[in-house]
């Protein structure tokens, strides 16, 4: 049985919940491009929301991270990966969790006692030693000499304050040596797979308090746990993998121990590209944010593509991306209804890429025609890599067809710095947690089901939500739209809202069966994401969304709202931006 069934299935006998996996494409946190982990979609229920399932939940859910996508190509790193979880919203604790995280792994999936060692919190100033973790690891059965105590590797807090605590990270012993007796976690045989993250208290100005409501936060990747149930160090050797690397290979004509970075990155992107132009937030790529990062996973996988010799203009990209929607169609519905979105996406992308590939040519033939000695300096050989995507081997190859050399110390030095740049630049958008849903957030939240009332009423009921991104300094709002606003509609707009900002009507928040609520009139983005369960916030007569909140509790609250800006989006789709004065 897959290693997904048996998580769930497992979880299930113990009284929780299964709740479906949230889009890649998180829609409450502003903080990060794409769902990073499992708890990301769990905030507000985390800070004391009910959730509408209860107290135990279990999921797998998709995430994808792009910080580490240079990476990509060796054993282990993915930018799509899915994460195993179960949650206690202030139901059980450290003892039981524990106990049924060690149970799964040794008596479910049959791991020897003998390969795990754990980790536990060492204790600070302001929080003590995690006892209660390491006495019930050692009543379990883990030697002492197998459980490490540490300090920053075991304490989880997102940003400066907000809630925290201890966790217990577990390790399996990924090698064919004699097992140490004595578990040293920098020891790169040790590999983590499983982490139990404990919130029981709250850091808020420097002052440490017990939360009244402890949660229970858990997180496992499949990627990591089928190699090793499979006994192999490749990641991309296991049965997630096999079949799409033996398709890469056929295509090819080329073994994988010949070229086995290029094949991981074309696996890899292919299937990063597949679960981000199926999302149904309708991403497609562009030079900002979500649709940069489709964009150059896209091209990443063309060029390590002409690498292995593949023919371009051939459908190599629709026949890898066919396998990985058969493989993960049963588990997400969107890969069956966006099907052809997803070829369509990777089809485009690829003959405009074609075609910047051919520019890039001839943009190499004007700088060696302009040459005045045999080098290509860093700086042009940086321009062909960060204007036609040329990767610095294939500047290299060119040049070395006419006799000539390239300045790849300098390029390097050159990438390295555009890369702090980049981090610098995009830190906020990777911090994920806790961090967001501030009090101004909370009020732009409640703006934008606002916002979409007003566009109704002043452009008509067929305008429907496309996507928002939300921060502390402003708020954006795509919606369905044929024309461009003209100045009167955006006056109204304004107008319309603000009215209602103004009239104190009270937010109200209900949980009903999801048929019901749409059967009500409440409208949403994307009905198949919500579980069967879902939460309704209503604004008087003027709007009723399903929505994970967070909301204020009467629009008088917001502020005065403001229209900065309004332009084209996509085909069809038009995009607000506004503040909140």
């Amino acid at each position: 049985m897959n290693l997904k069934d048996l998580y769930i299935d497992y979880f299930i006998s113990l009284g929780h919940k299964q709740i479906p996996s949230a889009p890649v494409v998180p829609e409450n946190d502003p903080s990060v491009l794409f769902n990073t982990a499992g708890m990301q979609p769990l905030i507000p229920y985390l800070m004391g929301q009910p959730h509408p399932y209860g107290t135990r939940l279990c999921d797998y859910q998709k995430c994808i991270r792009t910080n580490d996508l240079d990476e990509v190509g060796d054993t282990t790193h993915h930018t799509f990966f899915e994460m195993l979880g179960n949650w206690s919203l202030g139901d059980y604790f450290k003892d039981e969790s524990i106990t049924w995280s060690f149970n799964f792994l040794t008596k479910v999936l049959n791991i020897p006692k003998e390969k795990l060692a754990v980790t536990v919190f060492a204790g600070n100033d302001d929080i003590p030693f995690d006892k209660v973790s390491f006495d019930k690891w050692v009543s379990l059965g883990i030697s002492e000499d197998r459980i490490a105590k540490t300090v920053e590797d075991n304490f989880w807090i997102a940003g400066e304050s907000g809630p925290c605590g201890a966790d217990t990270e577990i390790f399996y012993f990924r090698s064919n040596d004699d097992i140490p007796k004595v578990f040293d976690p920098d020891d790169d045989r040790w590999v983590e797979i499983w982490n139990n993250v404990f919130m029981e208290y709250l850091k808020k100005d420097g002052k440490v308090s017990i939360l009244p409501k402890k949660n229970v936060d858990t997180g496992m990747g499949v990627e990591r746990t089928t190699a090793i149930l499979e006994g192999v160090n490749d990641n991309y050797l296991s049965s997630i993998w096999k079949d799409v690397i033996e398709l890469i290979s056929q295509i090819s004509g080329i073994k994988y121990e010949d070229n086995p970075k290029s094949m991981r990155i074309i696996a890899d992107h292919i299937r990063t590209a597949v679960f981000i132009s199926s999302d149904y937030a309708g991403i497609k790529p562009s030079n900002t944010d979500q649709g940069y990062i489709l964009r150059r996973l896209i091209r990443r996988a063309i060029r390590h593509a002409f690498k292995l010799n593949i023919d371009i203009n051939s459908d190599w990209e629709k026949q890898i991306a066919s396998l990985i929607i058969n493989k993960y169609k049963k588990y997400y519905k969107e890969l069956s209804d966006n099907e052809l979105v997803v070829y369509e996406v990777l089809k485009n992308e690829k003959e405009k890429f074609n075609k910047t590939l051919e520019k890039g040519i001839k943009e190499f033939e004007k700088i060696v025609n302009s040459l005045n000695g045999n080098i290509i300096n860093k700086d042009l050989a940086f321009k062909l890599y960060d204007t036609y995507g040329f990767p610095i081997e294939l500047t290299e190859e060119l040049a070395s067809e006419k006799s000539l050399s390239v300045d790849t110390i300098g390029f390097k030095e050159k990438f390295r710095e555009h890369q702090e740049k980049s981090r610098t630049a995009s830190q906020g958008k990777f911090k994920g947690g806790l961090a967001g849903n501030s009090e101004i957030e909370t009020k732009y939240h409640t703006a934008t089901h606002l916002l979409n009332a007003a566009l109704k009423q002043v452009v008509g009921f067929d305008v429907h939500q496309k996507g928002s991104n939300i921060t502390d300094e402003r708020m954006r709002f795509d919606f369905s739209c044929d024309h461009k606003l003209s100045d009167d509609e955006k006056a109204k707009v304004e107008q319309l809202v603000n009215k209602w900002i103004n009239d104190s009507i009270d937010v109200k928040c209900t949980e009903m069966k999801k048929d019901e609520a749409i059967k009500s009139g409440a409208e949403c983005m994307f009905i198949e994401k919500y579980p069967d369960i879902v939460t309704v916030y209503s604004i008087g007569d003027i709007s009723k969304e399903l929505c994970g909140g967070p909301h204020v509790k009467n629009t008088s609250e917001i502020g005065k709202f403001k229209i900065i800006k309004e332009e084209a989006s996509s085909a069809g789709v038009r995009r607000i931006k506004a503040i909140i004065e």
